[in-house]
C-alpha cells in the first residue's frame, strides 16, 4: 500500500481527487472508429523517491496547443520502487484517432507538490506525435 504524507491542502475533497486521479472512463466507439489506450506504468527519475504526490497528466493538442480533450491526471504513484514511480493506470483518449486533426501530440507531464511553495509544480515532461503512436509498449525520452 502506497503511504502519503499529509500537507496543508484547501480542503479535503481536493486532496481526495488528487489522490483518485481525473481519469475518463473508456469512450464509446462509434462505426468501430479507433479509439486510444494508453497504459502508463512507470516514470524512471535518479530521485523518485523524493517526490510528494506525484501525477502525470495526459493531454491531446493540436499543433497550436489547444487541448483537444480534457486533460487528465493520473492517480499518486501507487509505489517508488528505486529510481521509478509506478503507475499502472489506462489512460482513455476521448476521441478517436481518426478524428484528431495533422499534427495533434500526446503530452505527459510529472507534476509534483513543493510543500515550501505549497503548490504543484511542473518537473518535467515527454509527448508522443500520431505517427509514435503504435500497438505496443513505448519508451519516451524526458
Amino acid at each position: 500500500m502506497y503511504y502519503r504524507t499529509q500537507h496543508s491542502s484547501d480542503n479535503e475533497d481536493d486532496r481526495q481527487e488528487k489522490v483518485k486521479g481525473s481519469l475518463l472512463p473508456k469512450p464509446v466507439s462509434y462505426g468501430g472508429l479507433p479509439m486510444l489506450t494508453i497504459r502508463v506504468e512507470k516514470i524512471g527519475l535518479k530521485d523518485a523517491v523524493s517526490y510528494i504526490d506525484p501525477v502525470i497528466t495526459v493531454s491531446v493538442k493540436d499543433a497550436s496547443g489547444s487541448d483537444m480533450t480534457a486533460p487528465q491526471d493520473t492517480p499518486i504513484a501507487m509505489n517508488k520502487e528505486g529510481s521509478y514511480l509506478i503507475y499502472n493506470v489506462d489512460v482513455f483518449v476521448q476521441k478517436c484517432i481518426d478524428s484528431l486533426p495533422l499534427g495533434f501530440a500526446i503530452f505527459f507531464e510529472l507534476k509534483h507538490y513543493k510543500p515550501k511553495k505549497k503548490d504543484v509544480s511542473t518537473k518535467c515532461w515527454a509527448f508522443m506525435e500520431k505517427d509514435e503512436i503504435k500497438e505496443g509498449q513505448a519508451a519516451l525520452e524526458l
